[in-house]
């Protein structure tokens, strides 16, 4: 399953950590993903949403 808003399309970022003694590595900045139920034309369904999103009132949450 991919780590990806059904949404608003936000992913993971990729970046490095650097160290005091200026060492790189590899970081990978995930999203706050949520697994909700939403409602749709007729019915509902689950989806994986950003915190953003649910915040802000894209979806519609189903009554369980």
């Amino acid at each position: 399953m991919a780590r990806r808003c059904k949404i608003c399309g936000k992913g993971p970022h990729f970046g490095h950590n650097v160290s005091h003694a200026n060492n790189v590595t590899q970081k990978i900045w995930y999203p706050n993903l949520q697994r909700v139920r939403i409602r749709v034309p007729g019915g509902s369904r689950r989806v994986r949403i950003c915190t953003r999103c649910l915040r802000s009132g894209r979806v519609e949450k189903a009554i369980a």
